[in-house]
């Protein structure tokens, strides 16, 4: 008897403490398992076949990224990341690299007229999801003096 009682406190004190989490807790959690995360403008290289892109046109870039709605993830069977990593109807990806802790993040954006694709390649996995951003999907990019 005495340890039903023990134990129903227990889990009170548990549910308690699961349901009243500090901000900044629930917070980090979900950051965890965020897909679509935020960028630093500061933090990130942007390359376009193969050019580095810079100034407002990076920023602009990182800015259409962050500000894109997250429309859904594909799933990602083994054997198949370089389907994703080079699909035959697009052109030339923008490439984003960035650090996050100590491991190193590639974005892969190909445009298209109705949505975006990103592929994300981080330690050894690859994620693929769409994303859907007017300004990002319809802008064209000018590096080294021509017009992408």
């Amino acid at each position: 008897m005495m340890w039903t009682i023990i134990s129903i406190i227990v889990i009170s004190l548990l549910k308690i403490l699961m349901t009243c989490l500090p901000t900044g807790t629930v917070e980090w959690i979900i950051k965890k398992f965020d897909v679509h995360s935020k960028l630093i403008d500061q933090e990130v290289t942007v390359t376009l076949d193969g050019k580095l892109i810079e100034g407002e046109e990076k920023k602009q870039i990182i800015n259409d990224f962050n500000e894109a709605v997250f429309l859904d993830k594909q799933y990602i069977f083994p054997g198949t990341e370089e389907f994703y990593l080079h699909p035959e109807n697009s052109g030339p990806p923008i490439v984003i690299d960035s650090q996050k802790g100590k491991h190193a993040i590639r974005l892969f954006v190909f445009r298209y007229e109705d949505h975006v694709d990103v592929v994300k390649q981080y330690k050894k996995k690859v994620a693929a999801y769409s994303l859907s951003s007017d300004s990002l999907q319809k802008c064209s990019f000018s590096v080294a003096g021509d017009a992408v």
